[in-house]
């Protein structure tokens, strides 16, 4: 069958990480309306640019497209760098006392996490839904999110502990 632009193999190809998209753009607006505004700048950037994509993980290629449209949004919403926050790797050694997420998942109640979870700072949120809501290898958060193998393990080591303590504010435990 005869594809000129490429619409056909890039509806093949994308189209079934659309579900994925929309997810990690939810978590990093915090707002379904947002979110589905983003992705859909997002699937037209990436059409635009399907002719540049040279194989490989198509949904790590998309989804880094989805972040940095979701980075370009918030920097233009607030106006200043707030939304990007730098992470310095050196605060942010592995901590191995952080405790599975899947155990406080468990434990505690879904709104609760949900509302823990959008209250972790953008860097450590986007670590936790590539991995742990869309199940993407190290590797890849790596590659999505342009940093070091080391900076995405820092950040889920981080952001795993952040989480734990707002579930133990949120449930009457230490900290609250």
């Amino acid at each position: 069958m005869h594809d000129p632009d490429g619409s056909r193999a890039f509806a093949d190809l994308l189209m079934p990480h659309l579900d994925a998209s929309y997810n990690l753009a939810r978590w990093l607006m915090r707002s379904p309306h947002d979110a589905e505004d983003v992705v859909q700048e997002a699937y037209l950037r990436a059409f635009r640019a399907f002719d540049r994509y040279r194989g490989g993980d198509a949904r790590a290629w998309l989804l880094r497209i989805v972040r940095n449209a979701c980075y370009a949004w918030l920097r233009q919403q607030s106006g200043a760098r707030g939304a990007a926050v730098d992470v310095d790797v050196a605060e942010l050694a592995g901590d191995p006392a952080a405790e599975p997420e899947a155990q406080i998942i468990r434990r505690a109640d879904g709104e609760v996490v949900r509302r823990a979870l959008e209250e972790l700072p953008v860097p450590f949120r986007e670590a936790l839904v590539l991995r742990e809501l869309e199940g993407l290898s190290y590797k890849e958060i790596a590659e999505i999110a342009d940093v070091p193998l080391g900076t995405v393990m820092s950040r889920l080591a981080r952001a795993r502990r952040l989480l734990a303590e707002a579930l133990g504010r949120d449930e009457g435990g230490p900290g609250r």
